[in-house]
Formats: structure tokens, C-alpha cells, sequence
């Protein structure tokens, strides 16, 4: 709704002050206060050190931030793949081929992240593929959860399409495959990095089904963070939360410029 009057203005700024900072500014500052302090006392943190992020930068953490990374990267470009090629298949099938290729895509996302990698432990435990205990069964955990995500965003994308430009090429004598990379993907770019971006967010955060599965040689970086947590570490834990934080922002605002540039073409 439009508020025109300042008086109005003032209140909804209010109104939206008093409802975003204790439900989602405080407590993140309250962890990056966290992370640099060494004792709780009284509502705050205290004992101000800078000694945390010495550990969250080397060693294991390092190593837990490596292979956040490399699965999120992966996932997300798998995800990214397959969701795009669903989403254009979808579209060539009509609205019930449409609808089923929907549904079998959320349905990943309508059950617990537990039930799918416990799904995946399950399935991949045994020959013939026999994924259990490597960083495939990981990777295709995230892989399974984010590409949902990826499909509805380009699924949406796709029918705010424009099928003029398709048919002016087409009439011209393109040929499907060109009009396919030519024009359609440049034109879905913006939705395809958004989607991108979501995916690797996603993954980067995924905590539930990574615990059932992660082999201790492919460790991510939430699960180090609950397990620190879980020994009574909490300000090392909190160093490593603000860690992951920057990486994944660092990320995302890497993914905003790309979809910004691909906008002006």
C-alpha cells in the first residue's frame, strides 16, 4: 500500500524497524559480537579477541570452508542444469506435461531435508552405485534439495517470456537449437543467475541432510559449526557462522553483478 503523508511514511519505518531488528538484525549481530569475544557476561558477549578467526581461517576450518564451496559450486551448477532443462521441457509439453514435471520437482522440497538424505543413504548404499562414504553422495544430496529452486525460478521465467522473439527467429529460418541458445537462454540470463545464486545460498547453509551423510574426509563448513557448537564452543562457532556468512554474501553480490550486466543486454 502507498503511504504518501510523511507522518505515514514515519510509521511504517517504524513499524518495519521494530519488527526487522529483534527478529533478524540482533541476533546476527548478536553472533558477530559473539566472535570476537571471549565470555559471556550478563545479556552481551565481553572480552574483546580476534583470536577465533585465526582458527576459522586454517586447519580444519579452512578445509570445511574448501568443501562448503566445492559443494555448493557443484550442486549448484548440476542443479542449475537440470532445472533449466526440466523447466524448458515442461514448456514444450503443454500445461498436464507441465504440471507433472512440477510436481516431481517439488517434491523433494514438500518433505523434511532428513527424509531425502536419509532417502540418499539409503538408495546409494549399495552396488551399483555405491556412493556411501565419498563426496558424490553429499554433492548429490544438495543436488537433489536446491534443484527445485533452480527449475521453478527458470519455470517462472519462462512464461514471462515473450514468444514473439522465438517466432521472429524461427520465421527468419533459425533453426530450433539456435533459437534455443541464441535467443531464449540470453533472454532467461537475469533468472538463470538468480537462480544460480538461490541454489548456491541453498547449499551453502544445508545442515539436515549433510549430517546424515558426510564422510569425515568431506566435512562442510554448518556441520563444523554444529559440532562446535554442540562441545560448548560457541564464540569459536560463532567465528565460523560469520565466516560462512561473508563467503556466501562475497558469493551472491558476485552473482548480483553478473545478473545486472546480463539485464542491460
Amino acid at each position: 500500500m502507498l503511504v504518501h503523508s510523511r507522518t505515514g511514511k514515519w510509521t511504517v519505518w517504524a513499524g518495519f524497524a521494530l519488527l526487522f531488528v529483534p527478529l533478524f538484525a540482533l541476533p546476527l549481530l548478536v553472533i558477530v559480537a559473539a566472535s570476537f569475544s571471549t565470555n559471556w557476561s550478563g545479556a552481551f558477549p565481553s572480552g574483546p579477541t580476534a583470536a577465533h578467526y585465526t582458527a576459522a581461517v586454517r586447519g580444519e576450518s579452512l578445509q570445511a570452508l574448501t568443501t562448503s564451496l566445492v559443494t555448493a559450486v557443484t550442486a549448484s551448477l548440476i542443479a542449475l542444469t537440470v532445472g533449466t532443462w526440466a523447466a524448458l521441457a515442461g514448456a514444450a509439453l503443454g500445461k498436464r506435461g507441465k504440471r507433472v514435471i512440477d510436481a516431481l520437482f517439488m517434491l523433494p522440497v514438500a518433505v523434511p531435508s532428513v527424509v531425502v538424505g536419509l532417502a540418499v543413504l539409503v538408495a546409494y548404499s549399495q552396488p551399483p552405485v555405491l556412493l556411501n562414504g565419498t563426496r558424490w553422495i553429499v554433492i548429490l544430496a544438495h543436488t537433489v534439495l536446491v534443484t527445485a529452486f533452480a527449475h521453478q525460478s527458470v519455470s517462472a521465467a519462462i512464461v514471462r517470456l515473450d514468444p514473439m522473439y522465438e517466432q521472429a527467429a524461427a520465421s527468419l529460418g533459425a533453426r530450433p537449437s539456435y533459437v534455443l541458445l541464441r535467443v531464449k537462454l540470453p533472454l532467461l540470463l537475469p533468472s538463470l543467475n538468480a537462480a544460480a545464486g538461490l541454489c548456491f545460498a541453498l547449499s551453502m547453509g544445508e545442515l539436515s541432510a549433510t549430517m546424515m551423510l558426510y564422510p569425515p574426509d568431506w566435512m562442510p563448513l554448518p556441520v563444523l559449526i554444529f559440532t562446535a557448537t554442540d562441545r560448548g564452543s560457541l564464540f569459536t562457532g560463532s567465528a565460523l557462522a560469520v565466516v560462512l556468512m561473508a563467503a556466501t554474501l562475497l558469493a551472491l553480490l558476485a552473482v548480483s553483478r553478473v545478473r545486472t550486466k546480463a539485464s542491460f543486454r
